[in-house]
């Protein structure tokens, strides 16, 4: 039976690099999705300790794992040729190197995988076979699809602002501090990835919590005009152009500044000398387990 290029099958749905799964392609090839084993949770990192003369153990703290999954289906092509393509394609879509795997949920999700296991493939006819590929995420959330991003300048004017910081906040002077809020409407803490452009002297960059609670990067150096600076707060590195660590001049108060579950974060940024050109951008996506 032949198939119409870009319609939907029935049963889940899937992309793993170039390759739709869950749908026709444009060959009039159908890629069947029949399992996705993996996505539900990884597995948990934790250690118990027998208590000596007691009941029961000391836990450890608990860490999420590597997130293995497994893909399989069915792939029915409408010619031999058009099936070897299609299987070559495959292979080709588990990468050896970062690839992004998303799938079609209420809210769709997405996690950066790598090839894991060998990609098996079984001729089932001249014009259809069954596959299995096995891909990891070494990062076990799955992140919404949508990359959220927010920018904002220097505050004109400083002042009302003192640490620790007590919610509501009020500003007092001419202007309040630059400042951006981010939100994860996930399950599951988020980390974004901070940038600041240049000129600035001695940057700051402090994130305000719900509860009152402020962490704050202070960064030692000035930034020139054309500095940029990237600050990861999953890798805990501090790169400044594009390649070059400047980690040692930045300091980490109380913690890098993640955003938690279902929760908001309110970044400032404020430096000792106004620069009408400086920005901070925050970049990230929520996260779910």
């Amino acid at each position: 039976m032949p198939y119409t290029p870009g319609a939907a099958l029935d049963g889940l749905q899937a992309t793993l690099g170039n390759v739709a799964l869950g749908a026709v392609d444009s060959a009039g090839v159908a890629w069947y999705l029949q399992s996705l084993e993996g996505w539900d949770s990884p597995d948990n990192r934790s250690e118990f300790t027998e208590r000596e003369g007691d009941h029961g153990a000391w836990a450890s703290p608990v860490y999420l794992g590597a997130r293995p999954i497994t893909l399989a289906g069915t792939i029915v092509a409408p010619s031999r040729p058009a099936l070897e393509t299609a299987m070559d394609q495959l292979r080709g879509a588990a990468g050896l190197t970062d690839t992004v795997l998303t799938v079609a949920e209420s809210v769709p999700k997405q996690a950066t995988v790598r090839r894991s296991g060998k990609p098996l493939m079984q001729y089932v006819t001249d014009s259809k076979a069954t596959y299995s590929v096995m891909v990891t995420a070494a990062d076990p959330r799955r992140y919404s699809t949508t990359l959220q991003t927010q920018t904002t300048g220097l505050p004109v004017a400083s002042g009302g602002l003192s640490f620790p910081v007590t919610f509501p906040i009020t500003f007092s002077g001419t202007g309040g501090p630059g400042q951006v809020t981010a939100v994860n409407v996930g399950d599951f803490e988020t980390r974004p990835v901070l940038t600041l452009a240049g000129p600035v002297v001695a940057p700051l960059i402090s994130a305000l919590y719900a509860d009152g609670s402020v962490r704050q990067l202070v960064y030692s150096q000035n930034l020139a005009i054309g500095d940029v600076l990237t600050i990861d707060t999953d890798a805990h590195t501090v790169l400044i152009n594009g390649g070059v660590s400047r980690r040692r001049f930045m300091t980490v108060a109380s913690g890098w500044p993640t955003i938690s579950a279902g929760q908001s974060v309110t970044y400032l940024f404020q430096s000792s000398t106004y620069s009408a050109t400086a920005t901070l951008t925050v970049q990230w996506r929520s996260a779910w387990m």
